[in-house]
């Protein structure tokens, strides 16, 4: 393995990357999405960014050209699932037989000369959206093709994604990524680093989704990262999701250095999607208007062809103008019951410190945190992993609130379950369902929405060669 700072890459890899004096220098050029956070922050309104990768790489540059006047505030290169994995020959091959093939960018096979064209084509500056439970080499080469933001996290890309990835693996190779951009730091060159407190998506509670990013923020912070992106799933209901990205800078100010920058980010609502354009915009709409409302500096769009596949860079433009409406001016008069929000936000903090707390206490974080996911004192629900015990039961309250009705061996007080178990009881005379009818129907609440108010359209109909992102 090559050693690029305490960066370890495979041979071939590292071999092909520019010097390092130049890829900083290069860095150094470019506008670094931390700007545009700082900016977005100033203004109180969040930035809009889509999702978008595609394999070939003229297409990739069509693609972020039709997307841009959209107006988004950063535009993402989403990589394939073989270079997730660090299978890079085999996105070479593919690459090489057929783009078309692949599920995202293969940025590492492509090269950082195309990268830094990618980075070139737009106006706005771009971030590196993948999935790797490892993603060191993806790091270099996105670094020296200029790219100025990364997610990932060594929990959240590995335990929602993969079956055995060792947690300790993961950790560490990430732990390489956080001190090479604290190198990057004392160099003046901040690198924004995104943590993906999405998890799993489906029905996650936010002191779940807000544990798992104060821990990976707190061993990133260690290793020298200035800028933290704290990204948070939209689950449903007005107060709660408010209430949790509110909670982000006090969790942030609780545990991490007043130097760290932190952003608080949302995720539009990634569980399934209503099927009907119409409220599928409006699901859009009020992800805009949630993230201003909770002081997000950027919310990630939806489409209105979620249900369906992969949409269209026409419907991407929609769904980025759609987020940016609800964040706008037009929607200044909302109002939210403040008192409830900060009931929520109390909770949810009182949760997230009885998670963490126990952890930062044992010593050296790495151990701690594979301890307590082993112990099932930190768990994931519906987690890929081997190595969490997804034991956690989430439901949906009379409210939509994703509540506990089964904490697992989560350290939590009796005062947080027996509030738990409060919300989620049922008045007399409610017909019982199984934990699988339930569950269901909390999965589906939107499409159940859908039926009750609003009228079925037939399904879209894809055009015959759409645009696949």
């Amino acid at each position: 393995m090559a050693d690029l700072h305490g960066l370890h890459l495979d041979d071939q890899v590292a071999a092909e990357l520019p010097d390092w004096a130049e890829t900083v220098a290069h860095l150094r050029t470019r506008r670094p999405v931390v700007e545009v956070l700082r900016a977005a922050r100033a203004a109180g309104r969040p930035v809009v960014q889509p999702r978008c990768g595609v394999g070939g790489h003229q297409q990739m540059l069509d693609l972020l050209r039709a997307l841009e006047p959209a107006g988004p505030g950063v535009l993402s290169v989403t990589i394939d699932s073989h270079t997730r994995l660090r299978h890079f020959d085999t996105a070479a091959e593919t690459l090489a037989r057929d783009p078309g093939d692949l599920n995202g960018y293969p940025l590492v096979a492509h090269g950082w000369q195309r990268g830094r064209e990618l980075a070139d084509a737009v106006g706005v500056p771009l971030e590196v959206r993948h999935g790797s439970p490892d993603g060191r080499e993806l790091f270099a080469v996105a670094l020296a093709a200029g790219l100025t933001s990364y997610e990932g996290g060594g929990i959240g890309y590995n335990l929602p994604y993969s079956k055995n990835v060792p947690l300790g693996h993961s950790l560490r190779a990430w732990q390489q990524v956080d001190a090479l951009c604290g190198v990057l730091a004392e160099a003046g060159v901040v690198i924004d680093r995104e943590l993906f407190g999405t998890l799993t998506a489906v029905l996650v509670p936010p002191s779940v989704s807000l544990a798992v990013t104060v821990l990976e923020a707190v061993a990133a912070a260690r290793e020298g990262v200035r800028c933290l992106s704290i990204a948070y799933p939209q689950g449903g209901e007005t107060h709660q999701d408010v209430a949790a990205l509110r909670a982000v800078r006090t969790l942030a100010a609780r545990y991490l250095d007043p130097a760290v920058e932190v952003y608080p980010v949302l995720h539009e609502f990634m569980g399934v999607f209503p099927r009907t354009r119409s409220y599928a915009e409006l699901l859009i709409v009020q992800g805009g208007l949630l993230a201003r409302l909770g002081g997000a500096a950027k919310v990630i769009n939806k489409t209105h062809q979620e249900a369906y596949g992969i949409p269209e860079a026409e419907a991407n433009a929609d769904g980025i103008r759609g987020a940016a409406l609800g964040a706008g001016e037009l929607l200044d008069f909302v109002r939210i019951d403040e008192d409830r929000v900060a009931e929520e936000q109390h909770w949810i903090e009182r949760e997230v410190a009885e998670l963490v707390d126990p952890v930062l206490a044992e010593g050296e974080l790495i151990p701690a945190i594979e301890a307590a996911f082993a112990a099932g004192r930190l768990d994931i629900p519906f987690s890929a992993s081997i190595h969490a015990h997804a034991q956690v039961v989430p439901r949906r309250d009379r409210s939509g609130a994703i509540r506990y009705a089964d904490a697992g061996a989560l350290p939590f007080s009796t005062a947080v379950l027996r509030r738990h178990a409060a919300l989620l009881s049922e008045p007399p005379g409610t017909p019982e369902r199984s934990p699988f009818e339930a569950a269901t129907a909390d999965i589906r609440y939107f499409l159940d929405h859908e039926d009750r108010f609003h009228t079925r359209t037939p399904h879209y109909t894809r055009s015959e060669n759409p645009q696949r992102f």
